[in-house]
């Protein structure tokens, strides 16, 4: 089904507006020069109804990345968080992925960008598993990509950009052409940097690694998985990490909105551990999974309910 051919609402500067009414001018800015910014948000169904998962959370970077971006945003977060809400409820969704977009208009072409009003959409829709029903279980085959992540002072990496995922689209058209699922970056140091919309952590000898937050997304879910670790006593530590380093890890993982966390049982041809999902990883995703539907609290901050 085409996203543009749907039933449903779609929140549209304050207004809800029917799914297939919901365009822009073709001449509109940030879809010329891509300087939009954007978040991913998940909903799941729980016992005591449908809630978004960190809610605020994405809603700050949202408005973090529109700074970076030199964007000012005309409604406050909190009615950005009350229209995510909404958008969920008016599309009757049990469970959702959202997606809020700030662009700017079409009154002017030209790199200068100036005199351009704000704009602001929310979308809600059924996503499943993001990358393949079995990711989860059975893991995902990975190739690290020729492209090279952004240069930290090239392209802001604190900002969630829709221009920054050029380097993502084009990475993960690469090795899925290959045959694999996902696409390793790595940074202009030849460092690992992250996947195309997720980031990464690695397990040695019982203790987690993720690599230091120079050109990679500062994700929501990752920043989830180190809280959930120290809960359950692991150890994580932030460091550059070598390629080789993942090859020889006992287990890998990706973490992301999208993804939550999946298994990485072969890099570049290579098995990691045992090729399957391994025990470090299974009991965070199982921890994971438990925190976002509401199974155990571990914050209770985390999880805003749709009414």
């Amino acid at each position: 089904m085409s996203f543009s051919d749907r039933d449903g609402f779609i929140w549209m500067d304050g207004e809800e507006v029917p799914w297939r009414e919901a365009n822009i001018h073709i001449l509109t800015h940030s879809l010329h020069y891509g300087v939009a910014a954007f978040e991913g948000m998940r909903a799941y169904e729980t016992k005591k109804g449908t809630a978004i998962f960190r809610l605020k959370e994405h809603v700050d970077r949202l408005f973090k990345t529109a700074h970076i971006l030199g964007m000012k945003i005309p409604f406050s977060p909190e009615e950005i968080e009350n229209a995510s809400v909404q958008s969920v409820k008016s599309n009757n969704l049990k469970s959702a992925y959202i997606r809020p977009l700030v662009f700017y208009g079409s009154e002017g072409m030209g790199l200068h960008a100036n005199n351009l009003s704000v704009h602001v959409s929310i979308a809600s829709w059924m996503w499943g598993t993001y990358l393949g029903e079995d990711a989860l279980a059975k893991g995902i085959t990975v190739k690290t990509s020729s492209f090279t992540r952004h240069l930290v002072n090239s392209v802001m990496c604190r900002a969630k950009a829709t221009g920054g995922y050029i380097n993502s689209v084009m990475a993960l058209q690469e090795v899925a052409k290959d045959g694999y699922d996902e696409a390793l970056l790595l940074d202009s140091e030849g460092m690992v940097a992250e996947g195309t919309g997720e980031n990464i952590f690695i397990v040695k000898k019982g203790e987690l690694f993720t690599p230091v937050l120079t050109s990679a997304l500062e994700g929501i879910t990752r920043e989830t998985i180190i809280q959930l670790a120290n809960k359950l006593e692991l150890k994580v530590s932030e460091k550059k990490i070598t390629r080789d380093e993942v090859y020889i890890s006992d287990e890998a993982f990706f973490t992301g909105t999208a993804a939550e966390v999946t298994p990485i049982r072969e890099l570049d041809g290579r098995q990691i551990g045992t090729g399957t999902i391994g025990k470090i990883t299974s009991l965070l995703q199982n921890a994971y999974l438990e925190a976002v539907k509401g199974e155990k609290t571990f914050n209770e901050d985390w999880l805003t309910f749709v009414p």
